[in-house]
């Protein structure tokens, strides 16, 4: 399939990329855009050959947020009964896990989809904000929720009210991003990283990414519940069997992703 907005690639076995391409607007996520990278995650999350997606903007920026001039006119009515910031919800049902790689500005609605991402890797440039204050109004595809529990109550508050932008290395430290790298080398890095996660098997990659996300929804027993049903759904297959009898003939697993 084909897109105007978004550029896609398979640069390593069992790694799907897709990278934002508006560079006149920063990468700035109006609906055509935000349609086509959800698509294309839904064309890799069908693809068995593809088992962890890689979404990336530019060295200069990932997204620097909405597109305002797409905004401008919406009113309250339009964006509730019919905005395109409902669609987001497509990338939660995303099996596959999905890591960000975040260079330069990933400000607004871009820092809301990089922190959708089950997995970051930064470059030092990356810079992570909530903007939204600034035109008079809020995060609203998920910034308030993802951004507080990732960080904590008093810096989201910071973020969001001050206009305080996170740097790549605060970031780290506050356990927003899992790594750090040079511009030169954050993209392939991440595919690095995607890469290692696409030799493991496939049925269990999805199970362990459903489960961690449920910790997010669910009380800890009814986590630990849902964490049994995973771990007992793994049992009836294939890879179990191979992966259980490689480890006893010490002998390097097969994996058949079924």
């Amino acid at each position: 399939m084909s897109y105007e907005t978004i550029l896609t690639e398979t640069p390593a076995p069992g790694v799907g990329l897709i990278r934002l391409n508006r560079p006149q607007a920063l990468n700035a996520l109006n609906s055509q855009m935000s349609g086509e990278i959800f698509t294309a995650m839904q064309a890799f999350d069908s693809d068995p050959g593809v088992k962890c997606i890689v979404l990336t903007g530019s060295d200069k920026a990932f997204a620097a947020g909405a597109d305002i001039k797409e905004m401008e006119a919406t009113d309250a009515v339009t964006m509730m009964t019919g905005h395109d910031f409902t669609d987001w919800a497509r990338m939660t049902r995303i099996r596959k896990p999905i890591i960000g790689a975040v260079s330069g500005w990933a400000l607004g609605g871009g820092c809301e989809m990089a922190m959708m991402c089950d997995m970051l890797v930064a470059s030092e440039t990356a810079k992570f904000g909530q903007p939204e204050i600034t035109i008079g109004i809020m995060p609203g595809a998920g910034g308030t929720q993802r951004l507080t529990r990732a960080v904590g109550k008093a810096l989201a508050m910071e973020v969001m009210l001050a206009n305080r932008h996170l740097t790549a290395q605060e970031a780290l430290h506050y356990g927003l991003v899992n790594r750090v790298y040079p511009v030169e080398s954050y993209l392939s890095e991440t595919i690095k990283l995607a890469e290692k996660i696409a030799t493991m098997p496939g049925v269990a990659i999805q199970l362990i990414k459903d489960a961690v996300n449920r910790a997010y929804e669910l009380s800890l027993s009814e986590g630990l519940t849902y964490e049994k049903r995973n771990f007992y759904l793994l049992f009836g297959t294939e890879d179990k069997a191979e992966g259980m009898k490689a480890f006893v003939d010490k002998r390097k697993a097969e994996w058949k992703d079924r």
